[in-house]
């Protein structure tokens, strides 16, 4: 209806010309170019309007602004090297379709098997952020565990609700070393777990030694209700000294806290919030935009990838939250692989002191704790450079030595 009343209007404009120069020959020739210019326009905005219409059609509009972008972030992330490897596929683990991503400059090189936080926050769209210069040195393995992104949106939801347990997580991160060792013909592999990520890899490590060269901790949950009470602390701490009454009085109607009443979902949401707040997930940041906003520019993810992330977030926490609040390391007195903590100074999701505690008292082949001293809980994104630096002068030399 829009175009038809535009081109009405321009068709209109163009009698009244023709009515006011009649015949003259300068006259004919301003007339014809007048109808070529007024052709042109009634094109363009026909083209403009259809193309508004299909972007509507397809959802979001604004998503076309990330189409240049991504194209070339996949361009350049391509693994180009002739002995390189770039695999996307999904594998049965665990009786579920799961995702996985595989990259690296060099096949010979040592895996390293990357457990994602969460639970289901998939590190496979923002790894473009950061891992490349990791692939130079190790084959890198990703995927989406079971609810968690693509993995969430190409299984039944009612099927996968009554597997999301701890115990189901640690099985397929076992069965997923073991595939990869067997499909890439490797001894071993790195594991590597980040948040609630390493709750899963740690149990691993304990269970199936054998598989793993090394454990790798980021942001390493030992002790779920002492990383409440510490992060409600701080968060306490700095509402005080800042003199913010709006977080103080939000951070009051859930204390004493953790206290005796039930973690529900709502008291974690307030206990989140400050912490993140002031700086204890993005360091020197009061938001984390950079990351939560970074999956749409992935080359690995669509829109419906993207939109999946949350769904699944929502769908796996109201059925292990009862169980990750329970998650207990301080028992655990000896580790049986040699074993590697990197630890944010400034991390307040999964706060780093009982971490460092516990590393002090534990009994390992080898143990290292690292500090990143710029860095919250997003290690990975905050201090890259050092992260890799860690990896190859720590780790990679124990799979390295070992595998030959």
């Amino acid at each position: 209806m829009e175009c038809s009343s535009i081109k009405y209007k321009i068709f209109s404009l163009d009698k009244g010309l023709d009515y006011h120069i009649n015949n003259n020959y300068l006259g004919r020739y301003v007339k014809v170019m007048l109808k070529i210019i007024i052709m042109r326009i009634l094109f363009l905005v026909a083209v403009v309007f259809f193309s508004v219409i299909y972007s509507f059609g397809q959802g979001n509009p604004s998503d076309d602004a990330y189409f240049k972008a991504r194209s070339i972030i996949r361009d350049l992330d391509s693994i180009v090297a002739p002995n390189g490897i770039q695999e996307t596929y999904p594998v049965n683990i665990g009786g579920v379709r799961q995702w996985v991503y595989v990259r690296g400059q060099n096949k010979d090189n040592p895996i390293l098997l990357f457990v994602h936080g969460g639970p289901a926050s998939p590190m496979s769209p923002v790894m473009w952020m950061f891992q490349r210069p990791v692939e130079e040195y190790f084959t890198v393995v990703n995927y989406d565990q079971r609810a968690s992104g693509r993995t969430f949106i190409s299984n039944d939801t009612l099927s996968l609700g009554q597997t999301i347990t701890i115990s189901q997580y640690v099985k397929d991160a076992i069965e997923l070393a073991e595939f990869v060792t067997k499909k890439y013909k490797k001894k071993k592999v790195i594991l590597m777990g980040h948040s609630w990520g390493t709750i899963v890899s740690m149990h691993a490590a304990l269970k199936r030694p054998d598989l793993f060269y090394a454990y790798v901790g980021v942001g390493q949950v030992i002790n779920t209700v002492d990383n409440e009470r510490v992060s409600y602390d701080f968060a306490v701490q700095e509402a005080n000294r800042l003199h913010n009454e709006l977080a103080l009085k939000e951070l009051q109607s859930i204390a004493p806290y953790p206290g005796n009443q039930p973690i529900t979902r709502e008291r974690i949401i307030i206990a989140r919030k400050w912490p993140q707040y002031y700086g204890g997930l993005s360091a020197y940041r009061n938001t984390s935009d950079y990351y939560f906003n970074a999956p749409y520019l992935s080359p690995d993810y669509s829109r419906s990838d993207i939109a999946s992330i949350d769904k699944g977030s929502l769908f796996t926490l109201e059925k292990i939250l009862p169980e990750f609040l329970k998650v207990d390391f301080k028992p655990v007195k000896t580790f049986p692989v040699p074993v590697f903590m990197f630890m944010g100074r400034h991390d307040y999701t999964t706060p780093s002191e009982p971490t460092q505690h516990w590393l002090q008292l534990v009994k390992a082949p080898i143990k290292k704790g690292i500090w990143f001293e710029n860095s919250a809980h997003l290690i990975p994104l905050e201090e890259p450079g050092k992260m890799l630096l860690s990896l190859l002068n720590e780790v990679r030399p124990l799979a390295v030595e070992k595998s030959k």
